[in-house]
């Protein structure tokens, strides 16, 4: 709990100011618009990166800003990806986001598409949809795909996030979840007063947005999970064994382990995105993740 208290909190003061900054609205589908905060690095970029935040965070999220800046420093072009309804965009489009909505991730990444590879970075239910794109992607659109946390297995993150020991990350994403969604000016105030969980949210208004009828029918068919054994795009999974919100034990699941192309890196300590290090760089996935990067260039 402690290192993912830190890492939430964590103060990112980078300063962007040297690296030029095009915020874009993509239209994806006829109705649907998503926004994309894209950054050039000082020299060409070697590759782009696509980052993908988690459950009620956007662009601005803390782990968005510190992979963003390293990535630039390291000469990497950087898109931080906004989902649906995300970073203040509910007026962009009708509908949600949800845990496995690809097809916004996808549509960006080739109208955007230029000669330098392109990786995928996600985090928690950002890797979840990271992942389940680079899969359901076609060959050569996506380079790689590098995760933090990622909510592979939704109904066992689902079960975690509503433990007792965790009713501080519930209530506080069931906050944002129902701000958010009174925002969109779609749902009244007694259907949202009648969730109080993530899954009562995904039960009663995620899962019958899009057809999934019930939250278990759709956490069972947006997980990423049983895409990763057929997975042919390298892949960097990093999955602290004592994060509160995601089960390590999915990581051991045989669609990893028998997958070639998959590579787990797994501290016993790091919380949920947390990986705060005792001394500077303080922020050590980022730098894993640019290492990996670097490896799969060369």
């Amino acid at each position: 709990h402690l290192l993912t208290i830190l890492g939430n909190y964590w103060p990112r003061d980078f300063d962007f100011s040297r690296f030029s900054h095009r915020r874009r609205y993509i239209q994806t589908e006829p109705d649907v618009k998503i926004m994309v905060d894209s950054y050039d690095p000082l020299f060409k970029p070697r590759c782009e990166i696509a980052l993908v935040h988690g459950l009620e965070g956007s662009g601005e999220s803390g782990y968005m800003i510190s992979l963003s800046h390293a990535a630039l420093n390291a000469g990497f072009a950087v898109h931080r990806f906004h989902m649906r309804t995300c970073g203040g965009t509910e007026e962009l489009c009708q509908t949600l986001y949800h845990a496995g909505l690809t097809s916004d991730l996808i549509s960006f990444v080739r109208q955007n598409r230029s000669r330098k590879p392109v990786f995928l970075a996600g985090f928690s239910l950002g890797g979840n949809v990271a992942l389940k794109a680079a899969a359901e992607a076609e060959p050569g659109l996506i380079a790689g795909v590098a995760t933090v946390a990622a909510a592979i297995d939704l109904a066992a993150c689902s079960q975690r996030v509503g433990a007792r020991e965790n009713r501080m990350y519930q209530s506080r994403f069931v906050a944002r979840m129902k701000a958010r969604l009174e925002r969109t000016g779609r749902y009244s105030k007694d259907l949202l007063d009648q969730c109080r969980t993530v899954y009562d949210i995904d039960d009663r208004i995620t899962a019958p947005s899009f057809g999934f009828g019930n939250a278990d029918r759709y956490y069972t068919e947006q997980s990423s999970l049983p895409l990763l054994a057929r997975l042919r795009v390298p892949a960097l999974l990093i999955a602290a064994k004592d994060d509160p919100l995601v089960p390590f034990a999915s990581y051991r699941d045989p669609a990893i382990t028998r997958n070639p192309n998959l590579q787990v890196i797994a501290p016993d300590h790091g919380g949920h995105i947390g990986f705060i290090s005792r001394r500077k760089p303080r922020f050590w996935a980022d730098r894993v993740i640019l290492d990996w990067i670097e490896s799969q260039l060369q």
